[in-house]
């Protein structure tokens, strides 16, 4: 932030129009309009699967877990806003924060889903954040570009487990014990146009 220019605060968040998504990172303000069309598949379907999986059903086969889009995380002055994250519930059985607005207990896992919009801010600013708040992967989808690329922190920086793209099951940390495929998550491609004349 630059010099003489305020921090900011809560109150800017919630004076963003209708629709965007504020964060604040070093003390600075970052809106985010509504994303697009493929973002929001990606979030929708992999909240559902996920879900099904590891937090509805019979979560406790696979280990148990609280999944939530897009919940608001306060780590001191700064707030982000992920697109999915996940709490083992071994660590946290029982959530006080599902009846809050927000929470500053820091998830196991987080997901954003990179738009051209967010794709620096995730990787160069929240990245840092997360590892200091000791969260311990971190997964970035490229809807694009069909990619998910999957990071599991270290004592120093994070580990690149893996990058998988198209549309095949993966088997990715830390919800390993799934098969997830990919082809799920993506919106179909468009269809070439028919010629008529032939």
């Amino acid at each position: 932030m630059s010099k003489g220019k305020r921090a900011a605060t809560y109150e800017d968040i919630e004076a963003l129009p209708v629709g965007w998504v504020g964060e604040i990172l070093g003390d600075e303000l970052v809106a985010s309009p509504r994303p697009a069309l493929p973002h929001a598949r990606v979030g929708a379907a992999l909240c559902a699967l996920l879900g099904m999986a590891f937090d509805l059903g019979q979560p406790e086969a696979r280990g148990g877990w609280w999944i939530l889009y897009e919940p608001e995380l306060h780590f001191g002055r700064e707030v982000l806003v992920p697109d999915l994250a996940g709490w083992r519930r071994e660590r946290v059985p029982s959530p006080s924060f599902m009846d809050e607005p927000h929470t500053s207990v820091a998830p196991d896992w987080v997901c954003e889903i990179h738009s051209p919009a967010t794709r620096v801010i995730d990787q160069e600013r929240k990245l840092p954040v997360y590892h200091r708040e000791n969260v311990g992967h971190v997964w970035f989808i490229e809807p694009r570009i069909r990619t998910l690329e999957i990071r599991r922190r270290r004592e120093r920086g994070w580990h690149l487990v893996s990058r998988h793209e198209g549309d095949g099951e993966v088997h990715a940390e830390p919800f390993d014990a799934f098969a997830l495929r990919l082809g799920a998550l993506w919106l179909p491609r468009p269809m070439p146009p028919v010629n008529r004349e032939a």
